[in-house]
């Protein structure tokens, strides 16, 4: 059996049982070391133009307060080169690093808005049931020899999107939201 179906079957096993990221991460470095699948973390800030800032964070690393607090700075930035007439409001989940008293102390340092988002609601957050369904759909198939090639092919995916198919991503956000509400808070599938 391929090595990496192998690492992918550990993980599958590994969540079912309730492991975090974390425990699963490490478990895998201890049994397959140097070998071990690591993934590259994408993060995509998008609106109903397109794409406004990509963050990819290097293997190995994950996401903490810090290096979301740096994420922000850098969208506020481009934020304000490329859409200065507009009001920036972020939408993210209820993540640690989204919702940290350093996160929060720099969201209003920054003139960034959140929009409220329920607990354990993925099917409420665009990037969840819009943007990287798409992507994912966009990558399948293919194959990618190195970290670089997929990260091409991320960038390629966001700029080759029209604003009319971004834009159908955000309306999808408040018929969500409205269905939510009528529906009492349950959950929201296709």
């Amino acid at each position: 059996m391929d090595l990496r179906l192998k690492q992918r079957a550990v993980i599958e096993f590994l969540t079912a049982e309730g492991c975090s990221p974390i425990e699963i991460y490490s478990c895998m470095k201890a049994i397959y070391g140097e070998m071990c699948l690591d993934k590259v973390l994408l993060t995509i800030f998008w609106d109903s133009e397109g794409v406004v800032h990509t963050e990819f964070l290097e293997q190995g690393n994950t996401v903490n307060s810090s290096k979301y607090v740096n994420i922000l700075e850098k969208l506020k930035e481009r934020l304000r080169r490329v859409r200065s007439e507009k009001v920036s409001i972020i939408h993210h989940d209820n993540a640690r690093p989204h919702t940290s008293l350093e996160t929060c102390t720099a969201l209003d340092r920054l003139g960034l808005r959140t929009l409220p988002h329920p607990p354990y609601s993925p099917d409420l957050a665009p990037s969840h049931f819009f943007l990287f369904p798409k992507l994912k759909d966009y990558l399948k198939g293919n194959r990618y020899e190195t970290d670089e090639d997929v990260k091409n092919a991320v960038l390629s995916w966001c700029r080759d999107n029209t604003a009319d198919f971004f834009a159908g991503g955000i309306q999808q956000v408040v018929c969500r939201w409205q269905l939510c509400i009528e529906w009492d808070g349950d959950y929201v599938e296709k």
